[in-house]
């Protein structure tokens, strides 16, 4: 793969789509989770969402069971989850791996451009965050604990190029 743009994924409908859709979009990339500490970052992952989203700026969430079993539910239940307590909008897509022999490729790649603390390629934890540039690069890797509106000045600054 050259670029994020070569990547399939599959929605959260199990509709398969190309990456390629989000050409010119300024994106951010989280691995999610209904059951998790970190899960209330959803509020914050929607405002900023809602914020700039007219301007070019996309959410692309994907579930993910591999942190503490965090997200066991099927597809229709995590919709219904994010809905339904944080109101979210933004694109969620089918449950994948994030580490492992069974990684979903688009996150073997983000890893691969990204690294985290020390060079590590492996996510730690849901809510790890990749922020895309309008071309397609990966401009910078957030932990977990990096909270949605931290990242809003980066955020506007790849809106305005």
């Amino acid at each position: 793969m050259k670029d994020i743009y070569d990547f399939n994924v599959a929605t959260i409908t199990k509709n398969e789509q190309s990456m390629a859709m989000y050409k010119g979009k300024v994106l951010l990339i989280v691995n999610v989770a209904s059951e998790c500490g970190f899960t209330p970052q959803y509020e914050g992952l929607e405002k900023l969402y809602r914020t700039y989203q007219k301007q070019g700026f996309e959410i692309l969430a994907f579930p993910c069971n591999q942190f503490g079993g965090q997200e066991p539910g099927t597809a229709k239940q995590i919709q219904n989850f994010c809905r339904t307590n944080f109101d979210v909008t933004f694109p969620l897509f089918a449950k994948i791996d994030v580490n492992g022999k069974d990684a979903h490729p688009l996150y073997v790649y983000l890893k691969d451009k990204a690294p985290g603390v020390l060079g590590t390629k492996s996510i730690k934890w849901n809510f790890t965050k990749f922020l895309i540039d309008k071309q397609g690069n990966v401009i910078e890797r957030y932990g977990s604990s990096t909270k949605p509106e931290e990242i809003r000045s980066n955020i506007e600054k790849l809106l305005e190029k």
